[in-house]
């Protein structure tokens, strides 16, 4: 099941993006350090292009920490980007952010020349948590669903330090298909879009490749020795950890679901990233492909139809 939620708020907020950017001096991009890749927007890279852009991974307190240095690495080494990590919350978040965008526009600065910045991520990153702290109040409306943030906002962190706060926004298309379980399982897709159980096993099946330690220690399965198990399996595992067991010893799989993503997204599993830099090329790659070979399907389709064969070459 492919995973996308596009809701009529988001495209109403890529029509403010878009005309906000032609005014402004940089763009600062909210990433999950869980999931950069996944949670970076292919439209915000299309819109702000030319612009130089500064990667927040925030979350970092739930990222597996060796991961988060080697995608700071791999930001780092992009032209006219730089990144930094940090949780949202945490006292210093202000200053680093500041002295990160004044150091990339050195040039701005002073009342006739405020920093003109525009931040951005997708629904439920953290960015609403951010702004209240850099401006010391509940400026923007904070919660654990996404699309909270509705409308833009003009943001004043000093006289010459312009802050436009936008709607978080997924993008129309999500062509890679683990990136939309990434996202749905970091709680940034809406529920009504997705399938909780499908989702929960997607998140089981890379915890089991990638941190089964972490999985075995979280589920009380680190002592047994058969728990090298299928997705499946865990999820019954879990369940019957959690008692979610319905009647005649059913398995109540929805509840046991909720119960691996809830775990997940509030770091009881451990410090965890989903995604390498090298995987995401590798899941991007194979999904270009795929949408080559579709589109020259319906193209060939449409030729069929309109009498004609495709030309051999």
């Amino acid at each position: 099941m492919a995973i996308q939620w596009f809701p009529g708020h988001m495209n109403k907020a890529k029509k403010a993006i878009a005309e906000r950017i032609k005014s402004i001096d940089m763009v600062v991009e909210m990433l999950d350090a869980r999931l950069p890749a996944s949670s970076e927007n292919p439209l915000l890279a299309q819109l702000s292009r030319g612009k130089p852009k500064l990667k927040i991974l925030n979350k970092q307190d739930l990222a597996d920490p060796e991961r988060t240095e080697v995608w700071l690495a791999y930001y780092n080494n992009l032209p006219d980007t730089q990144a930094i990590a940090l949780d949202s919350s945490e006292k210093a978040a202000t200053a680093k952010i500041t002295r990160a965008c004044r150091a990339m526009m050195p040039n701005r600065g002073g009342i006739d020349k405020p920093l003109r910045v525009l931040i951005c991520g997708i629904p439920n990153v953290g960015k609403s948590t951010l702004i209240n702290g850099m401006t010391g109040k509940k400026s923007a409306k904070t919660g654990n669903e996404p699309g909270i943030t509705k409308a833009e906002q003009r943001l004043f962190l000093a006289d010459d330090f312009w802050l436009y706060d936008t709607p978080g926004m997924l993008w129309p298309k999500i062509i890679v298909e683990e990136g939309g379980y990434n996202l749905a399982a970091s709680g940034a897709v809406g529920r009504n879009a997705l399938d909780e159980e499908e989702v929960a096993l997607e998140l089981l099946d890379y915890l089991r490749r990638h941190y089964l330690t972490l999985l075995q220690a979280r589920y009380q399965a680190d002592k047994d020795a058969s728990s090298h198990w299928n997705d499946n399996e865990w999820l019954e595992w879990v369940a019957k950890k959690r008692g979610t067991i319905l009647s005649g010893g059913r398995i109540n799989y929805q509840k046991a679901a909720e119960n691996v993503l809830t775990d997940f997204r509030d770091g009881q599993i451990g410090r965890i990233t989903l995604e390498t830099p090298n995987q995401w090329e590798a899941w991007l790659k194979k999904a270009r492909q795929k949408e080559a070979e579709l589109k020259a399907l319906r193209e060939a389709r449409k030729a069929e139809r309109k009498g004609h064969r495709p030309s051999e070459k």
